[in-house]
């Protein structure tokens, strides 16, 4: 028998009180049962979401409400701004371009965090741009891009909306929505909510019910009004995920038990600890020092190591998932995911595994060193 760990930015293990909720008899969707999880559900996200604005909830994965943000916002030939950095800065382009929007590419690097000033000199040269389209926090090379500062920028702009993906930002790093000026913000169940895949949720300013109003893209399914309407009565226009949304309603109660403030403290730990226990046996960091969020670590594979072998021994050897690299990336290197339900000893635990798998590859490094430097992170050792 062996214990396994997940240990990847999605799907992310879910906490025993959300597995048995679950579990209990399914209960239909038009009844006072279900609009009463539902309203508890719609309140909590916008606790987690920092947000007076409407949040909409859809059975759907994150690339769902991702392609709802495009065509709820938008008409053909609309110009819109995508500043991409990774995988699925990349996705929101693909998606922007299938539906005809006219994509002003702000293409960077993947170890490099996309830059405010570039999206204020992009619009600027073209003020007529309905829309700026940001990754907070991205998966495939943990980069946390500053939506911040960009809010600041956009709200100057009262046509253009700013969709932010924060599918593994949300419960993980500060997103302030309304704060910080962000009218689309998405997220999914499978990340910081602590829940299995099949979730998405969006929420909605003003200035993007505006977009919605000249939006002539086609939609049927995620017309975001007609989930509004349901919504503000306590029910959905579809048949939605009934035994998710009671899960929901615990992970998030236990989101509010602990509290959002500090949530996030607790991934800034844990990810502080897996970045020093790494750097600690001489492997180097993917993600640049000024741009790394709290959700996953990916690393840099050492020369003369097989980067798939690091993964699969991982995996079947000591029961620890983690994932690797994407696109051009495969095999370069591995992500390590601290995002949701984890605490220290996942990350202790972790980091014993890599030892053994990266000793086992004959990889040459002071045994026990990344151990001992997140111990000390974790007992707030200056070492």
């Amino acid at each position: 028998m062996q214990k396994k760990y997940l240990m990847t930015p999605g799907p992310t293990p879910v906490p025993a009180e959300v597995l048995l909720k679950t579990a209990e008899p399914i209960i239909h969707h038009r009844t006072p049962d279900f609009s009463a999880a539902l309203r508890s559900a719609i309140d909590n996200l916008k606790y987690v979401f920092e947000t007076k604005n409407d949040v909409l909830l859809f059975a759907s994965s994150g690339t769902g409400v991702m392609e709802a943000a495009i065509v709820n916002c938008f008409c053909a030939g609309d110009t819109v701004i995508v500043a991409r950095n990774g995988k699925f800065g990349d996705r929101q382009k693909a998606i922007s371009e299938a539906y005809g929007l006219n994509v002003i590419d702000l293409s960077y690097d993947w170890t490099e965090t996309v830059k405010p000033a570039d999206i204020q000199a992009a619009l600027k040269e073209n003020p007529d741009a309905r829309g700026v389209i940001v990754t907070q926090s991205e998966t495939s090379t943990g980069v946390l891009n500053d939506v911040k500062a960009v809010g600041a920028i956009v709200k100057d702009y009262p046509d253009t909306v700013l969709i932010v993906d924060s599918i593994t930002g949300i419960g993980a790093v500060e997103c302030k929505t309304d704060e910080w000026g962000l009218d689309v913000v998405m997220t999914g169940s499978q990340k910081g909510l602590m829940l299995p895949p099949g979730l998405g949720a969006l929420s909605v300013s003003e200035k993007a019910w505006r977009a919605y109003e000249r939006s002539t893209l086609p939609k049927f399914y995620f017309d975001w009004m007609k989930y509004k309407k349901s919504i503000d009565k306590d029910t959905t226009p579809f048949t939605p995920a009934v035994t998710l949304i009671l899960g929901l309603n615990v992970a998030l109660q236990m989101i509010r038990e602990e509290g959002l403030e500090n949530t996030i403290k607790r991934h800034s730990l844990l990810a502080d600890a897996t970045r020093k226990g790494c750097e600690a046996l001489g492997l180097k960091l993917f993600a640049p020092a000024d741009g790394r969020g709290s959700a996953v670590t990916p690393v840099w594979v050492p020369e003369g190591v097989d980067g798939k072998e690091i993964v699969k021994t991982l995996k079947e050897r000591y029961g620890v998932t983690i994932a690797g690299g994407q696109d051009h990336l495969v095999g370069k290197i591995f992500r390590i995911g601290h995002l949701g339900y984890f605490g220290e000893f996942d990350i202790i635990t972790t980091l014993a595994a890599l030892e053994m798998t990266l000793a086992g590859l004959g990889y040459k490094f002071e045994r026990g060193a990344g151990i001992k430097a997140a111990e000390a992170v974790f007992m707030g050792i200056d070492e």
